[in-house]
This record gives structure tokens, sequence and C-alpha cells, in this order.
């Protein structure tokens, strides 16, 4: 016999909000509402979130707290690899809806549920990533999905909400709003178009400082190791940070990228921390590593963050990449100085004692201290062979 015990991905949000209600008022499920907290939560937004989940009528709420994990096993390996999918967008979401759901799924096998329920609707990735790691840590869970199933829109949701007593601002909720540590995405009516921008009341983090500010990061091994000479946590780093950042609306951007269910998808973030930790991350790099170093580690961190993307965390390979990336930082220690602006930033420079960029060989464009002049005339003459004969054998180079 089934119990009707349901485990309900929740946040606060609409979507989940209506879960919570269709779940126990039109289908008579205990609700049991879960919160992972990845790290884009306050104290007192976990404290109202929980209030709106009781609210709804759930029969017990439970915060999962995950965010040092979320950081060790994913996010470490995501600033190692410098990941922004499409060369824009780092993974804010889909990166933590792979821990979220690992934590979900784990948490009603002990509680004995019978079902699993998220908010996801039918036309984006969280289906998924939720459905794919649901079936794979608990297979013998069923699957419950009120926003796919009844291809509810916005509306419709708030107006059963506000039936059964819970009355919604329509303004405030016509944008989707998905915070956590590694940014904040945002969609809204305006991303469903090609041609739309977000308006600025759209984003969580207004612009709150006009005039520049520096600061430094200092990384110990590729991991983040000191804020502003202040040594911290990584994941306290990147929580400072974007408390620094965010006010100078730094991070912002529409990501446009293929979906895992072969549709073009559009999406607005925030993401000031991140932006910056990469960036700076990646230029401590370029100045520590080898040029095949750098040129490998560009592959695979695409590869990784391609499979993170598409649900694919569990696949083997996803640890010998791991291991790839984790090696490579052996030598990118050093402190970055960046440049705080509003909407922007810049890497102004870095120190490391691993800067391979040491003046005892040479100084770019200036002088050669390791080489003479016949040297380079002969190494010329050796790269350019294969060429020669190329174009001897096939007369065809102009």
């Amino acid at each position: 016999m089934k119990n009707n015990k349901v485990v309900l991905a929740f946040s606060g949000g609409l979507d989940t909000s209506y879960c919570a209600k269709y779940l126990s008022k039109t289908k008579g499920l205990a609700v049991y509402s879960a919160l992972v907290n990845t790290g884009g939560f306050t104290p007192e937004e976990l404290q109202l979130i929980e209030e709106r989940a009781y609210a709804l009528g759930v029969q017990q709420h439970q915060l999962l707290e995950k965010t040092e994990e979320f950081y060790e096993h994913i996010l470490k390996y995501l600033i190692f690899g410098n990941v922004l999918r499409n060369n824009t967008y780092p993974l804010s979401v889909s990166a933590e809806r792979i821990y979220q759901a690992i934590a979900l799924a784990k948490y009603a096998k002990e509680i004995g549920a019978n079902y699993l329920a998220h908010g996801s609707t039918g036309a984006g990735n969280d289906q998924v990533r939720f459905d794919l790691i649901f079936q794979l840590i608990a297979p013998d869970i069923e699957i419950i999905t009120p926003i796919r199933d009844q291809q509810l829109s916005r509306k419709q949701e708030i107006d059963f909400l506000a039936e059964n007593g819970l009355a919604l601002d329509w303004k405030k909720a016509q944008y989707s709003i998905n915070k956590g540590l590694w940014g904040t995405s945002v969609g809204g009516a305006e991303t469903l178009t090609s041609h739309g921008a977000l308006p600025e009341e759209a984003y969580p983090s207004p612009l709150q400082k006009t005039e520049a500010e520096k600061m430094t990061l200092e990384f110990k091994q590729g991991e983040l190791s000191a804020l502003n000479g202040k040594a911290m946590k990584p994941v306290e780093i990147i929580q400072h940070l974007e408390q620094m950042s965010n006010k100078f609306a730094i991070g912002r951007d529409i990501h446009v990228g293929d979906t895992i269910i072969g549709i073009k998808g559009r999406v607005g973030f925030e993401a000031a921390a991140p932006s910056i930790i990469i960036k700076a991350h990646h230029t401590l790099e370029k100045h520590t590593l080898s040029k095949w170093q750098l040129h490998w580690k560009e592959q695979l961190a695409n590869w990784y963050g391609m499979f993170i993307h598409e649900a694919q965390y569990f696949d083997p390979v996803m640890r010998d990449i791991e291991t790839f990336l984790q090696n490579s930082q052996k030598h990118v220690s050093g402190k970055v100085s960046i440049a705080l602006h509003p909407y922007r930033f810049n890497i102004l420079g870095i120190e490391s004692p691993h800067d391979l960029m040491t003046s005892d060989f040479g100084a770019y464009g200036e002088e050669n201290k390791n080489w003479s002049g016949e040297d380079v005339k002969g190494f010329t003459r050796i790269l350019a062979n294969s060429m020669h004969i190329f174009k001897h054998v096939n007369k065809d180079l102009s």
C-alpha cells in the first residue's frame, strides 16, 4: 500500500506555492516541503519561505543545508574550469538544480515518501534535471509534476492561489526569479522573445553605488582564499563578494542557448560574484599555466559545463575531468586586483610567485635574454618547413 506522503521541492515562489496547495487540497496528499539551500538565501528569506509553506498547508517543512557540499562537489570545478556556457552564462541555476535534486531524492527516501514533486514546466531544462536524478537515486518513488502536466500559465496559478487564500502581487510574480549562490536567473515575458530587454525593475539587485572601488581576490591552488586581505572560506568569499559587487549592478546579461529538450532558450541573469571570480581566476591562470595546460583545460572544462547543464553529472567521465581540473591548479596561486564600476568591472593585474611572465628570460616586444637573432632565424625556417613542402608539392599556395 502506498502512503500519501509527497516530498515537494519548495522555493516559496509561484510555481512551488501552487504545487503545495494543489497537492494538499486537490490531490489529498500529505505535503512535506523541502528547500535545499545551496547558498542563495539569507536567514530572513529562509524564515519567510518556511512561513509561506505552513500557510499553504504543508505537513512539515524541512531546510536541507547543502551549501558547502554544493561548493565542494560541483562549484569549485566550475571555477577551476572558468565555465561559462556559450561564453556567457555561469550555470547559475543548472548546477544548483543538480545538487538540489540529489538532496531531495535522498530526503524522500529517508522519510519513506512514495512521491516526489517539483514545479518545473514542460518547456524547460529543470524538468529533465529533477526527473533524471530522482530516477537514478530513488527509482521506486513516483514523480508528480503539476505545472508540467496541467500546462498552467502564471496567471492561472496566481488565480488558483488567490481563490485559496494566498494573494500575490501580479506585477512581482510575472517574473520568475531563481536565486542561488552562483547567481540569479530572471525569466519573464521579454525573455520569451528574441528582442525584448528585461526592464531595470526585473533585476533583484538595483544599482546602489556609482563611485569606483578597488578590491583584491586571492587564490590558493585555484581556490578562493582571501578577499581584500582577509582570509575566509571559499563560500564566505563568494557571499561577501556578491554583497559588495551587486550594489554596482555588475554581472547582468541575457543568455541564449540550446536546451536539453532541443529548443532555443533565453533567460536573463545577474551574477556579480561569479562573473568577477571566473574572470579573475582565468587571468591568474593565464599567468601561471603553460600554453597547452590552458588549451586542454578549456576543452575539458567546456565539456564539463555542458554535461552539468545536460544533467549528466553522474556519468563517470565527470569524475575523470574533475581529477584533471584539480591537478591543473597546483600553481594557480596569487592575488588579483580588480576595479568595480557601475554595471562593469575590470582586472587591474596579478601578483603570483608562479607568474610565468618572468623578466629573467625576456620582456615581450622589448628584450630577449635567452636567445639570439640567429636562433630565431633558424627556428623560423624549421617552423615553416611543413608549409614549404606543401607549397612545393601542391603548387596552390599563393
